[in-house]
């Protein structure tokens, strides 16, 4: 056997080992949230003894699992998940669980209080319509997205994130990711009304939010006579100029999905140089899941948020399909999704069922601080299907039946 023909099959040994080691990691990860996911249906049986208000899972609280309202801005992670396992187990149960959980949800298309429309209604009602076609799905899409729309101003050219006395118009980082249902009720409805909005929301964050690094503050006050900016601050991150983790995060998602639903490349250029600045930052631990802040002042002796790591991972999937640097984002978020599944997932049987240990939800209120949170496992598990997708020669973001 000649040199060229032993490097040949070295190379060929080398990219089925790698193959192999890649349709383990969906497989491990989709199996152990399965068999979690069954325990946390048995824990919700239990807390609702205890809360029957309750109709989602959101983390645990002394020890207790946590059950929040329709109206909590984390209730449709949940039933997301379990539209996630239908379509990658084509299991009946988890079909007829999904439906019962998105149901539960359907009030909140008329809550006109909040901006997270896309958070509760979008993971749940728009996962299950992009997976079956239910055509009730679709008008619960277009209904919420009529209901978001009334938060929209045109003088301030953005969503009204929160009714607090505090501000007179914030928008906060987070609202990016809410823009996907406007997009989808779009394109659902023929009104383009809804495109128009998203579009310029993000390009009003895009021009307000953003220091020259590419980090994102947390939260812009509007004067909503002007439209002007009051000021820049933080509400969840450890100062109004350092770079709260899970902020970077949604920055990179929504406009990773605005270049999507646009093909606007000022998009693209933004999404790539918020990654460029999360995957370069030297704060960043080698195992690639942050600190609850990039700026935190007791690095490294600060809580990790797992929940910012597995939504990097989700957008990088979706970005490497769009970027010249495919194979580097490809690289980052398989290192994060190793790094999440071998050593930030929960023994089996415990957690209560939930997947992933380790997220931080707000530390400056002392609240959800080293805890498993249900969107970090919402996100991880979205991202197992983008890989698997990218690993079938899909789109990342295909969800139709396998």
């Amino acid at each position: 056997m000649n040199f060229k023909n032993t490097l040949a099959i070295a190379f060929v040994l080398i990219l089925t080992c790698t193959a192999v080691s890649a349709q383990n990691l969906v497989e491990t990860g989709f199996k152990k949230a399965e068999a979690q996911t069954n325990l946390m249906l048995a824990e919700i049986i239990k807390a609702r003894h205890r809360d029957s208000t309750g109709v989602s899972p959101r983390t645990l609280s002394d020890g207790q699992l946590k059950l929040v309202p329709s109206k909590d801005w984390c209730s449709g992670f949940f039933p997301g998940e379990l539209w996630l396992l239908y379509r990658h187990t084509n299991n009946a149960k988890w079909l007829k669980l999904a439906e019962a959980y998105t149901l539960r949800l359907e009030t909140e298309k008329n809550n006109g209080t909040t901006h997270d429309m896309g958070f509760k209604i979008y993971c749940s009602f728009g996962t299950g319509y992009a997976i079956t076609a239910n055509k009730h799905y679709k008008t619960v899409i277009i209904e919420a997205a009529k209901t978001l729309a009334t938060r929209y101003s045109a003088k301030v050219d953005a969503i009204k994130s929160w009714d607090k006395k505090e501000w007179k118009f914030p928008v906060i980082i987070d609202n990016m990711m809410n823009l996907e249902l406007l997009f989808e009720a779009s394109k659902l409805s023929g009104d383009s009304t809804f495109y128009k909005i998203a579009v310029s929301h993000a390009n009003t964050t895009l021009k307000n939010h953003f220091r020259p690094n590419y980090s994102s503050y947390h939260l812009v006050s509007y004067d909503p006579e002007t439209g002007e900016v009051i000021k820049k601050q933080t509400h969840q991150g450890y100062a109004d100029e350092s770079a709260w983790a899970r902020g970077q995060s949604w920055a990179l998602y929504g406009y990773t999905m605005c270049y999507r639903e646009t093909g606007n490349k000022l998009y693209l250029q933004q999404a790539e140089n918020v990654a460029k600045y999360i995957l370069q930052n030297p704060n960043l631990p080698s195992d690639l899941v942050p600190y609850w802040d990039y700026n935190a002042p007791n690095i490294p002796n600060e809580p990790r948020d797992a929940s910012a790591a597995a939504i990097v991972a989700s957008a990088l999937y979706e970005l490497s399909g769009y970027s010249q640097a495919r194979i580097k984002y490809l690289k980052k978020a398989d290192a994060i999704m190793e790094s999440l599944t071998q050593k930030y997932m929960a023994n089996a049987g415990s957690n209560k069922g939930f997947v992933l240990l380790h997220s931080t939800g707000s530390k400056p209120a002392n609240s959800e601080i080293d805890v498993p949170l249900s969107y970090a496992d919402y996100y991880y598990m979205e991202a197992l299907t983008r890989k698997y997708n990218l690993e079938k020669g899909k789109p990342a973001i295909a969800l139709s039946p396998r």
